[in-house]
């Protein structure tokens, strides 16, 4: 897909993945709608940032778990760009909480995890897919993890989501083909502030464990992982169904 003079939305792109996600975008001529739900200040400095290089960009704030806000946002981006082309479900939450540890998972924690990690990508995927599937055709790309393919990650609600996501990534490329490609993207470990707060102390050992796992002696930045969402943005036309593991061969190593 050439992208200059196409639309897209990414979600949760006030910081990290989202951010350099939405920036690459600028950068190639795609006009980008910013979402944030929580981050609004940071959102619209992504938000000026991607205009200064020339396409239109807003920050739009949108729960992705409600499916009202999923609906408006999706208005609200091909009404300000007159097309969409590209949706990058990159919005996601969890809670750490060790897995042994059943007890301590709320009712809560399921609901929440799930509404923005499966529900979320689920809802403004339906609501995009109609203007996705003019003008061409266009492209989703579902930020997911490791975590929904080896079973390891923050808490067992969170793995889950991510497995499920994976699932839906393909069936919904056999829904919305063949006019729109829908692949994922998932990262292992990812050096950046989420995982900063939410390890708090155990940041650093456990990223140096995931660096000595790792085949390639690094663990992701959200510079690679934006690097893996624009692999399906510009490569072939034949790529649909798939989800890609960006871990530097960690969940692989002996």
């Amino acid at each position: 897909m050439q992208l200059e003079g196409k639309a897209a939305i990414v979600t949760g792109s006030g910081t990290g993945v989202g951010r350099a996600t939405a920036l690459a975008l600028a950068e190639h001529g795609c006009s980008v709608l910013v979402n944030y739900s929580r981050s609004k200040d940071a959102a619209e400095e992504v938000a000026a940032e991607a205009a200064s290089k020339g396409v239109k960009s807003l920050a739009i704030r949108a729960d992705v778990s409600q499916d009202d806000d999923c609906r408006q946002l999706i208005e609200t981006a091909t009404r300000e760009f007159g097309r969409l082309d590209i949706l990058v479900n990159n919005a996601g939450t969890t809670s750490f909480i060790p897995h042994r540890d059943l007890e301590k998972i709320t009712a809560d924690d399921w609901t929440t995890i799930l509404g923005v990690n499966l529900i979320g990508p689920f809802q403004c995927t339906r609501a995009a897919a109609p203007a996705l599937k003019a003008d061409g055709g266009g492209q989703v790309v579902n930020v997911s993890s490791v975590a929904g393919v080896y079973g390891t990650g923050s808490s067992i609600p969170y793995c889950a989501s991510k497995a499920g996501l994976n699932n839906l990534t393909l069936t919904l490329a056999r829904v919305l083909g063949p006019e729109v490609q829908v692949n994922a993207v998932c990262p292992g470990f990812i050096d950046g502030a989420w995982l900063q707060g939410g390890l708090g102390a155990a940041f650093d050992p456990v990223k140096q464990a995931m660096v000595g796992r790792s085949m390639l002696g690094a663990v992701c930045t959200p510079e690679d992982v934006k690097d893996a969402i624009f692999g399906f943005l510009l490569g072939s036309r034949l790529v649909t169904g798939e989800c890609l593991v960006v871990d530097g061969g960690a969940g692989k190593s002996g």
